[in-house]
């Protein structure tokens, strides 16, 4: 099912909004929290998606000479790691919708000494502006949840794969434990928008961003939007209890 609504709204967080304003909602999260963004991951999963982002590079089978896209990329995290395994024959694209994030990115690698093999590309997951059958591999990590089509979202990303080429999908999702469920809701509605507005001066992003980790599909039927997009060999592997979980799909 489409995550566009049938009244042409969609959500953003708990809240419903038009489908056309969800882009220009996010978009002004994400331009308040690009300067903090690094530090606020840290503070806010105690480091663990450091973790989380390792297993992703490990599932990948990343190797040189290889075209990788890391779409809602932000501040670099994969796209660095990514870069290092394909090497000069390689190639890594860092694509984002928010240009702040874009430029907080690229700032950081080319500071790092992470340039020759990396562009940086402006773009909307619902409608990737490159080629039929172009990459390798496709991660999105921590992206998804705040594209308003996921499905389309999902298509895109199945077309301009290699037939063989594989989609990784990193985000948060449904925990497994009823005590570890509570622990986490009472910590993402009351402890996050407090360190964000400690840390960021921006409570408001990081009760959506809790908000919208809520509304994301559950691993099944992620699993289900991931074979309906035309991929194969679907399924997903479960960090942290489910807080986190690493869906996998190959374009046949």
């Amino acid at each position: 099912m489409s995550e566009k609504e049938q009244d042409n709204t969609t959500h953003f967080g708990f809240r419903q909004i038009p489908v056309d304003e969800k882009v220009r909602h996010v978009a002004d999260v994400f331009h308040s929290v690009a300067g903090k963004y690094d530090l606020m991951n840290d503070l806010m999963s105690g480091g663990v998606h450091r973790l989380w982002k390792r297993i992703t590079i490990e599932r990948s089978g990343a190797r040189p000479g290889q075209c990788i896209l890391d779409i809602a990329g932000g501040t670099g995290d994969l796209t660095r790691k990514f870069a290092r395994l394909v090497g000069p024959a390689g190639k890594v694209i860092l694509a984002d919708i928010n240009d702040s994030m874009l430029k907080v990115g690229r700032d950081k690698l080319i500071n790092g000494g992470t340039a020759g093999n990396v562009e940086y590309v402006q773009a909307n997951a619902e409608a990737l502006p490159f080629a039929d059958n172009t990459f390798d591999i496709i991660t999105i990590a921590f992206g998804l949840r705040n594209v308003t089509d996921k499905d389309a979202a999902l298509r895109s990303m199945q077309r301009v794969l290699k037939p063989g080429g594989k989609l990784m999908v990193l985000e948060f999702s449904k925990t497994q434990n009823l005590a570890l469920t509570k622990l986490y809701d009472f910590y993402s509605f009351n402890i996050l928008p407090q360190m964000g507005k400690l840390i960021a001066n921006d409570a408001e992003s990081y009760r959506y961003l809790a908000e919208s980790i809520r509304m994301h599909p559950d691993q099944e039927t992620l699993k289900e939007m991931m074979e309906a997009a035309g991929l194969v060999n679907c399924r997903f592997e479960n960090m942290t209890g489910g807080v986190v979980a690493l869906h996998t799909g190959i374009k046949p």
